[in-house]
């Protein structure tokens, strides 16, 4: 049995404030808190319905372990339909971010992303393609957002994220920066170097004009049918793959 203290404590990790304050996210499902069991996130709490507890004791005997009943559950969850495991992760602290930390890869940034789902794809996306940085402007959504953890679907645990002042950023790094506007020079047409920045701009207004200026490559997916706009997670996956294609990327063995 969960205590009224523990549902009010765990619920109010729902806001940025409180998972600020104290260090604490949370994630859902059985395969995101695998994800985050074994990585170098903390796990400190997993709480749990009975008929999942035999594959979570098989995990890890070093985490508080809590079974709890589906109603008690469904009041700390932040989903519509919990999924039977919700699990309290310390938030790890962020390492100094160089402006060119990751000169030998890409790296991309996200100016103003609001969308948690959108977010929370593109880190997905980013962690298929294998590029480990995401760089986020302050106005961007928090990654650590409930939702946005759900969306990536345990690649949050291999990612590194940060947010910054992205204008003062991309004004002193040496890396080439691409940005994704409607009016530039062909995805397909661009031989991408072998590192540097892509630049995805926030769902309905684009990259701001301040990010817009330290721009050097203004990239366009070019449009074919009829649609009036692109999803930027879409954007995000479209980037990566020409980035990999570029790159003569060879498919590892299995």
């Amino acid at each position: 049995m969960i205590s009224k203290s523990q549902i009010s404590f765990v619920k109010s990790l729902h806001q940025k404030k409180i998972r600020k304050e104290n260090s604490l996210f949370l994630a859902e499902g059985i395969k995101s808190v695998t994800e985050f069991l074994n990585s170098e996130y903390i796990v400190e709490t997993i709480f749990y319905t009975a008929n999942v507890s035999p594959k979570l004791l098989n995990l890890s005997h070093n985490v508080k372990l809590q079974e709890v009943s589906d109603h008690e559950l469904s009041k700390i969850s932040a989903l519509n339909t919990p999924q039977q495991v919700i699990a309290v992760i310390k938030i790890p602290k962020s390492a100094p971010l160089s402006s060119n930390n990751a000169s030998k890869t890409f790296s991309i940034v996200l100016d103003g992303i609001q969308d948690p789902g959108n977010l929370g794809t593109i880190i997905r996306t980013a962690d298929w393609f294998g590029l480990k940085n995401i760089i986020c402007s302050t106005d961007t959504v928090d990654v650590y957002n409930p939702k946005v953890v759900q969306a990536t679907m345990g690649s949050l645990s291999r990612m590194t994220i940060h947010y910054t002042s992205l204008t003062e950023y991309l004004e002193n790094t040496s890396l080439p920066i691409y940005g994704a506007v409607l009016n530039g020079e062909s995805i397909y047409n661009t031989q991408f170097t072998d590192a540097g920045i892509i630049v995805l701009g926030n769902e309905g207004n684009g990259i701001s004009p301040g990010v817009l200026k330290t721009i050097k490559h203004f990239i366009t997916i070019p449009k074919f049918g009829n649609a009036e706009s692109l999803n930027v997670a879409t954007s995000a996956a479209i980037f990566c793959s020409e980035l990999k294609r570029n790159s003569k990327y060879i498919l590892p063995e299995n």
